[in-house]
């Protein structure tokens, strides 16, 4: 039976990116990113969990920044775990691609960039 777990984002991100290893020494990276969604004279904004990890993880926590607009491309993953006797489920976004579409240097205006110089070194990584 065919399956698809595909999710695709473009927002801003909420906080600065935290880089983070697991107990065995993988590093990954961790950031929330907020979406919009608008209609007619009213905003709402959904939050996302992403993870990075490997080679996308460290390119993500070396140039991302706090408010920067990017895409992501990733699949969902959903953790349960127990909290007090009771079931609790954690979803989040296990990216596999990054664009930036905004860089912000010093007293620069934002740039819109179809690819950044890192991509193209480095390649797509996939998970």
């Amino acid at each position: 039976m065919p399956a698809l777990n595909k999710v695709q984002l473009i927002g801003r991100l909420g906080r600065e990116p935290e880089a983070r290893t697991t107990p065995k020494g993988t590093a990954y990276t961790t950031f929330s990113l907020a979406v919009d969604r608008v209609w007619k004279d009213k905003k709402d904004t959904d939050w996302f969990n992403v993870e990075a990890w490997g080679k996308l993880g460290e390119i993500c926590s070396k140039y991302l920044k706090k408010g920067q607009l990017i895409y992501v491309e990733g699949a969902l993953r959903t953790t349960r775990y127990d909290h007090e006797g009771e079931t609790r489920y954690f979803t989040k976004v296990v990216a596999n691609r990054m664009q930036m579409l905004e860089w912000r240097e010093a007293g620069e205006e934002p740039v819109l960039a179809e690819e950044t110089e890192v991509a193209e070194d480095e390649g797509e990584y996939q998970a």
